[in-house]
């Protein structure tokens, strides 16, 4: 089967192009990038999409670079494609931003390939990336201890803003790239910064590639494989990740939590996948985040005994575990940190408590004579009942403060609400926006959801209860 209809074979199993699509071929002038043109080309026309060009000039080669442009030129005239050109001043803007030559290069180069692209009303960008390209990528990826996502390589297709990114060649050999260009007629320009080991692609591909062919002829051929094992194996990992986070994680003030149970429920792999899952939904970039921080992370969910953890994830991520809680938030204080404080006055119907996501709801029941006191049950941990008549009017809402206590039943004084935060397990990162009510007279009336205290009772005497309560979607998250 010749090249043109491998190509076509792989672009109807990968959906690389439909009918209709016009694609803009990068063409440098190389082996490959010619080669790739001519192939699209002659495609273009059995395959009904339309095809245009792009050529870079990045400044670093001076006149090479010149000549490179002027061939691309004539080749693209002679097949009838439209061209077109872009040239930069690289060593400046090198100078300028402090970037590496190849960063600066690729940014560069994929944006005015993506503005050519939308000039052209293309909706896909051709590459001319091969499978030794791809061997290359694969073992440099081995070499920084890259995990499977990386060694998966470079993926035969991916979506970049409105534009697919295809790779046509990347199971086509640069040998019958070369071959093809021999058999076809076709001229091509060879770059000089190819040969510079410099580059630690170029020295991959010129030394140690080289090396390794000699205990293993093959190895390129493997290093392929090893990519498409590792892409179909990382899909997959993927799509677990993506559906144990739909099923266990739960958004929360800014963050995600989960119970760590379901976490520890959860093969190794997978927990290591979820963790970086969270970790870019909040901003961290994919390819930033070491493997030490993630297992560091999954480490501190394992450990035993009931703790608190704080692992710092990078980009203003923060990993907390809080007893059988796992929390990831970003942006450093959680909500309600810098406190709040607000007032209730005797006709009070809803006050709404942002910080904490919910709000309080003040019931006034007129009690007959000889009505049964309203039994425990009635209360619950997100109502309290109380006797209006002990209050003192306005009632005070507020978040926390370190030195509060409160009166507890059957305690003789009073209890910190600290040591009642710890008691009832309550995540530290939760303590600041849990509301407190205290009356005018400065008494620690309830802690909403956790406790109540010993103050107003309901009793046989009471004319007035007042219930009060909290209503909020998250409110098992102050628990841990």
């Amino acid at each position: 089967m010749d090249l043109a209809a491998r190509i076509r074979r792989t672009a109807e199993r990968e959906g690389l192009w439909q009918p209709g699509d016009t694609i803009l071929a990068a063409v440098s002038g190389g082996p490959d990038s010619t080669a790739l043109l001519h192939l699209l080309r002659r495609l273009s026309g059995e395959c009904g999409f339309r095809l245009a060009a792009a050529h870079v000039n990045h400044g670093f080669r001076g006149e090479e670079s010149a000549r490179e442009a002027e061939f691309v030129r004539r080749l693209c005239a002679g097949l009838g494609v439209t061209l077109d050109e872009a040239g930069f001043d690289l060593p400046s803007y090198i100078e300028e931003t402090g970037m590496n030559a190849q960063a600066a290069a690729r940014e560069k180069r994929y944006a005015f390939l993506r503005e050519a692209a939308a000039r052209h009303g293309a909706s896909r960008i051709a590459l001319a990336h091969h499978a030794d390209d791809q061997a290359e990528t694969v073992l440099m990826r081995l070499l920084r201890g890259a995990g499977t996502a990386g060694i998966a390589g470079m993926p035969i297709k991916r979506r970049e803003g409105n534009v697919e990114l295809i790779r046509p060649l990347l199971r086509i050999t640069k040998m019958e790239l070369l071959q093809y260009c021999a058999r076809e007629g076709l001229d091509f320009r060879e770059d000089s910064s190819n040969l510079k080991t410099v580059y630690f692609r170029n020295a991959v591909r010129l030394e140690i590639l080289p090396f390794l062919e000699r205990y293993n002829p093959n190895v390129s051929a493997s290093l392929v494989r090893l990519a498409e094992i590792s892409r179909a194996e990382d899909d997959y990992l993927g799509g677990e990740a993506e559906r144990a986070f739909d099923q266990f994680v739960r958004r929360e003030h800014g963050g995600f939590a989960m119970d760590r149970a379901a976490f520890l429920g959860l093969h190794v792999a997978l927990q290591r996948r979820l963790i970086t899952l969270i970790l870019i939904y909040l901003g961290v970039e994919k390819g930033s985040i070491p493997f030490e921080r993630i297992d560091a992370i999954r480490e501190a969910a394992a450990e035993g005994s009931p703790t608190t953890s704080v692992i710092e994830a990078g980009r203003g991520v923060r990993f907390l575990r809080e007893y059988d809680v796992l929390r990831w938030t970003k942006g450093g204080a959680a909500p309600g940190d810098a406190g709040f404080e607000y007032e209730a006055a005797a006709d009070a119907g809803v006050l709404e408590v942002p910080e904490a996501g919910g709000r309080l709801v003040f019931r006034r029941i007129r009690r007959a004579p000889g009505e049964p006191v309203p039994a425990p049950v009635a209360e619950s941990r997100f109502a309290a009942l109380f006797d209006e008549d002990a209050l003192a009017y306005p009632l005070r809402v507020r978040s926390w403060r370190p030195g509060d206590r409160m009166r507890l039943s059957g305690l003789n004084g009073s209890k910190k609400v600290q040591d009642i935060f710890v008691d009832g397990k309550v995540a530290r990162s939760a303590r600041g926006r849990i509301p407190l009510v205290l009356d005018a007279e400065g008494r620690l009336l309830w802690i909403a959801g956790i406790r109540r205290s010993a103050d107003a009772p309901v009793m046989e005497g009471t004319k007035r209860v007042l219930r009060i309560e909290w209503q909020d979607d998250t409110l098992e998250v102050w628990r841990c």
